[in-house]
């Protein structure tokens, strides 16, 4: 780090996690790449962590090459978990090409982790080489972007640095260019960790986890036998969020695996992913999800499932009369985060659930049919009334007379956006014109066009985000 980013006061280190001790990580070292060219730095996320003053030298250190952070871990940690995979349960798994580099705390006293994704092989590598393709990382940046520009609770895409490794793989035409990245998040203990304590019968070790996760992620430090149906809660309305936000967004995670959910709900692990263009339950993100688990529409089972995984670790140190109760709060918690998203990317003002439900499902209903992409429809109904061409929406009757009884949220239409033609998306069309254009002619600009693209989409969603929270 620079002197002056270690002058910085917003840098605040906060290594937490070795207050669980060695039986919840191993010590890891980070390859050795041939190469480190910066190719995207978040400067916007690490102005949060106080390391935006970091010149471009010390980036790489700590990013490429990773320099410990001062006053952080003095080695990578690869975190140990299981998980389920596509319901499989699978005990060889764990930080297989990703370390754990350091926590830190944000602007608003979060608890954050800097993980690494291909940073080399680890003791879960098991048959694998440990990298990234840069063109995985590319995918990752442009999806974490969009789903922070939407609203949604995700990761975020710290640093891409292009490592100069020629990658086999087997299903992208290969030898393709390597990459490393860092992401920020909100912890990624995921619940695959707790099942991993669960098989191996170590009841007091979930205790313990409950407890760092309770105290450092939810700011609940209470004493009591309780702790495992609290952390229950704080997880199964964090899911609910998490399914319901997606669904808003169009968005299909690809792989919700429940060692692929974060106990903070904070969507994370982007591998397949994809925007699916029109209102299409069955659309999948996973070529190889040959029996559509993770489809669009069935994502908040998928997420549902996951948490009931969880509690079926936590009963080593709880009872299931006490944690059931919990788990059958997630239906209702997840209409009412449904009826949330779905409003928010309206900018339309909630009301009573019941008849907000009905307009829900009567958009869901009515972009069934497919005459109108999703972006285009929350795009033109903006503020509650149709801006866009009015030929596209000639069967949307019940959406239009449901709709039309709605008060726009403040700020709905104070931005330049949403004077432009059509809407920013994320299709995946998009996504390979924008590596194509990296991979044949090294040119990133395509790709730096579209972050900025984004991020002004954000910027205008935002805006009436802040109006609707300072009106209520």
């Amino acid at each position: 780090m620079t002197r002056r980013a270690q002058a910085e006061p917003g840098y605040r280190a906060d290594p937490a996690i070795l207050s669980l001790g060695p039986d919840f990580y191993d010590s890891v070292a980070p390859a050795d790449f041939p190469q480190a060219i910066l190719r995207f730095r978040n400067d916007r996320a690490a102005a949060q962590v106080g390391l935006a003053e970091l010149d471009d030298q010390a980036w790489v250190r700590h990013f490429a090459r990773f320099e410990p952070l001062p006053d952080n871990l003095g080695a990578p940690l690869a975190l140990r978990y299981h998980g389920h995979q596509f319901r499989v349960y699978n005990p060889d798994i764990g930080d297989g090409r990703g370390f754990l580099f350091a926590q830190l705390r944000d602007d608003r006293g979060r608890l954050l982790d800097l993980g690494t994704k291909g940073s080399g092989q680890t003791p879960y590598s098991r048959f694998g080489d440990g990298r990234l393709t840069l063109k995985g990382a590319v995918r990752e940046l442009l999806a974490t972007e969009m789903l922070e520009a939407l609203g949604v609770e995700t990761s975020r895409t710290f640093s891409l640095i292009e490592t100069g490794e020629a990658l086999e793989r087997g299903d992208e035409p290969s030898p393709t260019r390597s990459a490393v990245l860092v992401r920020l998040s909100h912890g990624h203990i995921r619940i695959g960790t707790f099942q991993r304590l669960a098989a191996l019968d170590q009841g007091d070790n979930i205790a313990k986890l409950a407890a760092y996760c309770l105290a450092n992620f939810f700011g609940d430090t209470a004493a009591g036998e309780d702790a495992p149906q609290r952390l229950l809660a704080h997880a199964t309305a964090g899911t609910a969020r998490l399914a319901a936000s997606y669904i808003a967004a169009g968005f299909v995670h690809g792989v919700l695996n429940s060692d692929n959910i974060n106990i903070t709900a904070e969507s994370f692990d982007y591998g397949p992913w994809r925007w699916t263009p029109y209102w299409d339950g069955g659309f999948t993100a996973a070529y190889f999800d040959h029996a559509g688990l993770y489809a669009f529409a069935r994502q908040p089972e998928a997420v549902h499932w996951d948490l009931v995984q969880l509690a079926i670790a936590l009963r080593k140190v709880a009872e299931a009369e006490v944690l059931t109760p919990v788990l059958e709060r997630f239906p209702q918690l997840f209409r009412e985060a449904l009826r949330d998203a779905v409003f928010a990317r309206l900018a339309i003002v909630p009301g009573d659930l019941e008849e907000d439900m009905a307009l829900v499902a009567a958009i869901e209903e009515t972009l069934g049919r497919q005459t109108v992409t999703i972006d285009r429809f929350f795009f033109d109904w903006r503020g509650g009334s149709l801006r866009g061409p009015s030929d596209l929406y000639g069967d949307f009757d019940a959406v239009r007379d449901l709709i039309g009884r709605r008060i726009a949220a403040p700020g709905a239409l104070d931005h330049p956006y949403w004077s432009d033609a059509g809407p920013c998306s994320m299709h995946i069309e998009e996504v390979e014109a924008i590596w194509s254009r990296i991979d044949e002619a090294d040119d990133w600009s395509a790709l730096h066009a579209k972050v900025a693209a984004v991020r002004r989409m954000g910027e205008a969603l935002e805006k009436s985000r802040r109006g609707a929270k300072k009106d209520t």
